[in-house]
């Protein structure tokens, strides 16, 4: 959870942001339009001066997205979100998700289980919630590049809900996983480290946690908790262990 001393920090950091990235993207945006009429001009390339030219013009289109992408991941890590909660059927937030990205998830052969267990609703904003379930779930099948199984199980835990994404993919080290939700941190090539610290951000503004266990080789769990459950009679789902 974040505490009032971080929470005042990161709304400064977000207003910050917001100025940053008006001053930012007015020229991105310029320097993009006039990147794609010059790709226009040389799409006919003649002669290899020319085809040299067009390339150097796609790469240069290529890293200017890739700045938008930076400077909207950040902003998204870096503002403060006004939670509309609102009692909410969590089992069926989580199969929506899965429905979302379960043609990507067939395309690279992975596999989709899901248990669900017998749960109260949960105080959520569940559009923001949705926005960290899916960081997490794209992150565990980006983990699992030959295919494997995505386990995504909910329970409740002593007065929390639960919700666990567990993967079959590369796992990480110790001290991968110690920094994982690090600002910046990332061991991917076209990472921006900010997906899983955005993540945690949301959860944090639930009043929730995010923890995660890892072993390499065998795979990777992500466990969030939300509280607001309540005394229920807890179903148990089927037990699944890395």
């Amino acid at each position: 959870m974040s505490t009032p001393k971080e929470s005042d920090r990161l709304a400064f950091i977000g207003q910050l942001a917001a100025g940053l990235a008006h001053e930012i993207r007015t020229p991105l945006s310029t320097l993009q339009a006039n990147l794609q009429l010059l790709q226009e001009d040389f799409s006919e390339a003649k002669d290899d001066r020319e085809r040299r030219a067009l390339q150097r013009i796609t790469l240069l289109l290529k890293e200017t997205g890739r700045l938008e992408e930076i400077l909207g991941d950040f902003l998204r890590f870096a503002a403060g979100h006004k939670l509309e909660r609102r009692p909410t059927d969590l089992n069926r937030v989580v199969g929506e998700v899965l429905d979302f990205v379960g043609p990507e998830a067939q395309q690279k052969k992975v596999r989709v289980l899901k248990s669900f267990g017998d749960l109260p609703k949960v105080p959520l904003d569940a559009n923001l919630f949705k926005q960290a379930l899916i960081n997490l779930v794209m992150n565990a099948m980006q983990a699992m590049p030959d295919g494997g199984e995505l386990i995504v199980r909910t329970q409740k835990w002593r007065d929390f809900a639960q919700v666990d994404v567990i993967d079959t993919g590369t796992g990480m080290t110790a001290d991968v996983a110690s920094k994982c939700f690090d600002v910046y941190y990332s061991t991917k090539k076209t990472g921006t480290g900010l997906g899983l610290p955005t993540t945690r951000r949301i959860i944090h503004e639930h009043d929730g946690t995010l923890t995660v266990t890892s072993e390499v080789g065998k795979g990777s769990c992500f466990t969030m908790r939300l509280p607001g459950v309540g005394e229920v009679e807890e179903k148990q789902g089927e037990t699944i262990t890395l």
